[in-house]
């Protein structure tokens, strides 16, 4: 499979604005800001919530919303899904009938930006899981890994305000979806490994945000061993990777990263010594000179 199947497009003018303003020495400046819409889900005739996104890819984060509460089954035949950009409404339909009105009375509000929310059965098929322990990391992968990622176009670069993850394999960079919530980005790759009969063997996952519980929870349900970030932990985040033995790495960044569960998958094959620092200016980059980067 070729890198980058799917990648975001800064330029797209739906994901973007540009808004006038002045910089920190008061210069008149544009620049890029990401656009922000609500998104309301169906699953069939019910109502299930309103997300906050950047607003593409609405199928594959309906369907992954729903496969990570555990609303869609691994063997639900989906017969169809319809998404009015007008309404902003995308509706998800099944083979089987469905009726979650006591399900939706139990949620919990995580720490993820932007409407993230768990509920209380998800610990259930959690808890269930079962990783590979036969899989591995090489240092050597990690590094292209994050090299590749962090030089890819994308909305982060161009506007910043947005979280990424990637569906790697090896050191490729397969799948690469950002949204506003980190959750909603990985509910994005849920949907479309979903979608296109995607396996999680021998895959990787890769996010720009914090490993908190919700993002070892959907990794461990997505069935994927290995979790990596540029970002830190929460407690919750590694007790939970420990509990799953899920691989969980974080603080990725030029040669440095730390791993807190699941050292075991890892294999020191990466020499040091020509494995260069990150540059301290891997920000957003600026639209106009003289504009601050975030």
């Amino acid at each position: 499979m070729k890198e980058f199947t799917v990648r975001p497009d800064p330029k797209d003018p739906r994901l973007t604005h540009r808004v006038a303003g002045v910089d920190q020495d008061g210069n008149r400046i544009d620049t890029s800001v990401v656009v922000e819409r609500p998104l309301t889900l169906f699953l069939n005739k019910q109502e299930i919530v309103t997300m906050m996104t950047i607003g593409d890819f609405p199928d594959y984060l309906a369907v992954g919303y729903l496969l990570n509460q555990n609303m869609l089954r691994p063997d639900d035949v989906i017969t169809g899904i319809d998404y009015d950009d007008d309404l902003d409404v995308v509706v998800v339909r099944t083979e089987r009938e469905t009726d979650y009105e006591d399900k939706l009375k139990k949620k919990i509000r995580t720490s993820g930006c932007a409407q993230g929310t768990v509920f209380g059965d998800v610990m259930e098929s959690f808890e269930a899981a079962d990783l590979p322990k036969d899989a591995v990391l090489r240092t050597s992968w990690l590094y292209n890994l994050t090299k590749k990622i962090n030089t890819s176009p994308s909305l982060y670069l161009e506007a910043g305000a947005i979280h990424g993850c990637v569906l790697c394999e090896a050191d490729r960079p397969l799948v690469y979806m950002e949204d506003v919530g980190r959750h909603n980005a990985i509910d994005k790759i849920a949907g479309y490994m979903f979608l296109n009969k995607m396996g999680p063997e021998g895959k990787i996952f890769y996010t720009t945000g914090r490993l908190t519980s919700e993002m070892v929870i959907k990794t461990v349900q997505m069935g994927i061993p290995i979790l990596i970030s540029r970002s830190g932990f929460t407690a919750w985040g590694v007790d939970l990777a420990r509990q799953a033995d899920l691989t969980l790495i974080g603080r990725a960044k030029g040669k440095r990263f730390i791993a807190l569960a699941g050292e075991h998958r890892i294999v020191y094959d990466a020499d040091l010594s020509k494995i260069g620092d990150e540059p301290k200016n891997v920000q957003r980059k600026a639209s106009l000179p003289g504009e601050a980067a975030e």
